[in-house]
């Protein structure tokens, strides 16, 4: 058997998923609250959250309670078979949404779950295409990677038909502008919806998106683009089903980043915050689209749909996040994350924007020199700043789209305390300083 010698030895087994990315070089033993912790001991402030799920924090004691309980008393079902924690987890989420999102599908991940809410909506309009933002990440399973944009597209064949790309309405790297040099989302919204209706065989189901584009680069949607989305879907009969596998529960400050804009999807898709980091996906919609979708035959029978054991994990994600008002305490920390990163900007000329809402934040690295050439040089000082931030002891999520150089984003559980925003803050400072001379 070959054996690849420039691997360390515990990746020898081990397929790489990651594109062209890489393995973090260090082996995590344990994490507790905003910390990961290595074998050797050392410790990591974890700002992404885990994978952005786990918004209370590693190994928070509630959660940890739950599950010993949980898995000694009923863990798994036959997929028909209905629990107490599935009903109550069913009817505490219709609690924390406005009208008239009542129903509920209990799932697993992310990807999943946009599965099932594009089927759900393709089979009650008698359609099958889908529009989503052109730097869009929402699974790698089929429609869900269909409606993907930012990577992951090169070398796997057809995807599925009928899926169209819209423009994201990026103010700091606006494509179209108006008199005043700013970003004019209306008409970019107007023309990617015309070469949408030209392109469409007159099938439009749904457009699935996310309030808050993460993976695409931290890309806060402006203000009455949604409400304008939304009249665009229902003027073509489509359904708006909106993503908040990382805006949810909280995190932006809101309950739901929708309620910021004022405005209810047809369908929503939970994931990631949900479960706090383990595995639970919903999706939610209105009882007319159930109705509908039940009369028509709707299938998405699963082996782990509607288990109880993560269930009663999210049961008890909610109950700590009202408890602790962590909307409030989302927006608060927000604040004293801005004000960090607004003074990081202010010291560095490699910091071109910071953007985001409560405690998702979104820092892109620009370099003057890449102007016209590509986005080189801010490509490998990202790079550069993320080992160097791993190396003094913060885990960074860098985000890195072709030609677009890189947007780190910042994502702590919503636990984190003030000190350790501080010190991250102060980690991220001592990295750029090391490797802003790079350029």
């Amino acid at each position: 058997m070959a054996t690849d010698l420039t691997r360390p030895d515990h990746e020898h087994h081990l397929v790489r998923y990651s594109g062209h990315g890489s393995f973090s070089p260090e082996l995590i033993a344990r994490a507790a609250g905003s910390s990961v912790f290595t074998e050797d001991g050392r410790e990591l402030l974890d700002f992404t959250s885990g994978q952005m799920s786990a918004i209370l924090g590693h190994s928070h004691p509630e959660i940890v309670a739950t599950v010993r309980e949980q898995v000694g008393h009923l863990d798994h079902l036959y997929s028909g078979m209905l629990s107490r924690p599935v009903v109550e987890l069913a009817e505490r989420l219709a609690g924390t949404l406005p009208e008239p999102l009542t129903k509920a599908l209990m799932l697993t991940t992310g990807a999943e779950a946009n599965e099932a809410a594009l089927r759900m909506a393709k089979l009650v309009t008698g359609k099958h295409e889908v529009v989503s933002f052109a730097r869009s990440w929402h699974g790698m399973t089929l429609a869900a990677a269909a409606a993907t944009y930012s990577v992951g597209r090169g070398g796997y064949g057809p995807a599925a038909p009928g899926n169209f790309a819209l423009p994201v309405p990026d103010r700091f790297r606006p494509a179209i502008v108006d008199e005043a040099g700013e970003l004019d989302w209306r008409r970019q919204l107007d023309l990617g919806f015309d070469l949408i209706d030209a392109q469409s065989v007159g099938s439009l189901a749904a457009c699935l998106v996310e309030p808050i584009l993460s993976s695409g680069g931290v890309v806060e949607l402006p203000p009455g683009y949604l409400a304008a989305l939304r009249d665009k879907c229902h003027e073509r009969g489509m359904l708006l089903i909106l993503d908040e596998a990382q805006t949810g529960l909280c995190r932006t400050g809101d309950w739901y980043a929708f309620q910021h804009d004022g405005v209810v999807p047809d369908i929503l898709v939970l994931s990631k915050t949900l479960g706090a980091g383990l595995p639970l996906a919903a999706v939610l919609t209105s009882p007319e689209i159930e109705q509908q979708a039940h009369d028509r035959g709707f299938l998405f029978f699963t082996t782990h749909v509607n288990d109880p054991l993560p269930a009663a994990v999210g049961c008890t994600v909610l109950e700590v996040a009202t408890r602790d008002h962590l909307d409030k305490r989302a927006r608060d920390l927000g604040a004293l994350l801005r004000s960090e990163l607004d003074t990081l900007a202010g010291r560095y000329e490699v910091v071109g924007d910071i953007r985001g809402r409560g405690l998702l934040a979104g820092l892109e690295l620009v370099d003057s020199r890449d102007e016209g050439a590509g986005t080189a040089g801010a490509e490998r000082l990202g790079a550069a700043v993320t080992r160097r931030c791993h190396e003094l002891g913060l885990h960074v999520n860098i985000v890195q789209l072709p030609g677009m150089g890189g947007t780190f984003r910042i994502a702590p559980p919503l636990t984190i305390s003030e000190d350790e925003i501080t010190r991250g803050m102060a980690i991220l400072d001592q990295a750029l300083a090391d490797t802003s001379s790079l350029l």
